[in-house]
């Protein structure tokens, strides 16, 4: 029997959806403070907040990605064994409608949305010289989002962020179709080449090519593969309570390195920060469903954001460009006030994305859940498009 089984009435994971929340808002202040938007170290902050915090929390939406890249693997792979009890039983049809029903409602409104406004002209949404309109479509569409920037350039702003969509959805096309298809040691055997060789693939891209560099696929499927892998763990492997604190404890120390010092990672580890990033946060999610916390007071607006993080994923550049443009009708090209904008704009980003979640894709998943015999698990169902990644996924550098 599986150590994890899930149905709509199990509570969300509080410590899951913070972590989620974490790196959605990673992602958000990241697009806010890139040096042609509107910066945190120009502004009055920088006078009372240390550089390394203000560097850790404007400069790691990339990361924020990879983090939900691992989150991704881990609840969807649990969702699966719940659901069908072992890999080797994937229910194919059920898994693709989850993922349909998850990524497209709201993905095909936000393209409406990002075509009425590149039609118009308006900034951040309009294709760029060596880029059509049915071109960024086709690949959103497509899942290629990310080969279409590597042959054309940066997309549009608002566009820029469904790379990590694209990955996720390749990765999750090809996935219960291998784990049909090969004996469970063999499956297990090739996640873990594909999580080890993370770097190696990254290595594999010039830096110099910046979009390909930060966008290709298999690096990003190796930060799933070991949230898979983690999920496989959990399934065989209950921590003790004592365990599992050291467990999100040396996995929340792995993060803050990476985040916090990701020059001293570099220096010491050469380029296996990101080997941190993901082992750090495999090892938080191992501990969060052996003994999940309960739900505290302070940290339940970053649990909603969490909730909320496929919705925030997707919009957010929408507030994000309008903050800014905003910003300038105001303040001009003083940088001196930017840290102002900074939490009125989260603000606005999460109210959009609750809205969002309200009108669009919680009622057609809801009514998913309610045609079938067994209903999914809330806690996976609802980040089934969560890259969210990154960003979201989830994602960035956009």
């Amino acid at each position: 029997m599986p150590l994890l089984r899930m149905t709509d009435t199990t509570p969300r994971n509080f410590a899951i959806d913070c972590l989620r929340g974490v790196a959605i808002l990673l992602v958000v202040v990241h697009h806010l403070a890139l040096p042609f938007r509107l910066p945190l170290a120009p502004s009055l902050a920088s006078a009372w907040l240390p550089k390394r915090l203000i560097d850790a929390i404007s400069f790691n939406g990339y990361e924020a990605v990879f983090i939900f890249f691992v989150i991704s693997g881990f609840l969807i792979t649990t969702r699966l064994l719940a659901r069908d009890g072992d890999l080797r039983r994937v229910d194919l049809r059920a898994f693709y409608r989850a993922r349909a029903t998850r990524i497209l409602p709201l993905l095909l409104v936000m393209l409406a949305l990002l075509s009425t406004l590149a039609l118009l002209g308006v900034p951040g949404f309009a294709p760029g010289e060596r880029q059509s309109l049915a071109g960024l479509l086709g690949s959103a569409l497509s899942f290629t989002f990310n080969w279409y920037e590597g042959r054309t350039g940066w997309a549009p702003a608002a566009w820029d962020v469904l790379w990590s969509l694209s990955i996720e959805e390749v990765f999750y096309v090809g996935f219960p179709l291998l784990c049909l298809a090969l004996p469970r040691p063999l499956l297990v055997a090739a996640l873990v080449a594909l999580a080890l060789a993370l770097v190696p693939l990254r290595a594999l891209v010039p830096p110099s090519d910046e979009v390909w560099w930060e966008k290709a696929y298999l690096p990003g499927m190796s930060a799933i593969a070991w949230g898979v892998l983690a999920a496989l763990l959990a399934r065989r492997w209950r921590p003790g309570a004592r365990e599992a604190r050291l467990l999100a404890v040396l996995g929340g120390v792995g993060l803050l390195l990476v985040i916090g010092w990701g020059e001293l990672v570099h220096r010491h580890l050469f380029k296996g920060g990101m080997y941190v990033l993901c082992v750090g946060t495999a090892a938080l999610l191992v501990a969060a469903v052996a003994h999940p916390p309960a739900p505290r007071r302070g940290g339940r607006w970053l649990a909603r954001m969490g909730e909320l993080s496929y919705e925030l994923y997707l919009s957010h550049m929408l507030v994000v460009l309008g903050t800014v443009a905003l910003y300038r009708a105001v303040m001009g090209a003083s940088q001196a006030w930017t840290f102002v904008v900074y939490a009125p704009a989260v603000v606005v980003c999460v109210l959009l994305a609750g809205v969002l979640e309200k009108t669009v894709s919680g009622p057609l998943l809801r009514r998913w859940r309610g045609s079938r015999s067994r209903p999914p698990s809330v806690s996976i169902a609802q980040v089934a498009g969560s890259g969210a990644g990154t960003a979201d996924g989830a994602a960035d550098r956009a």
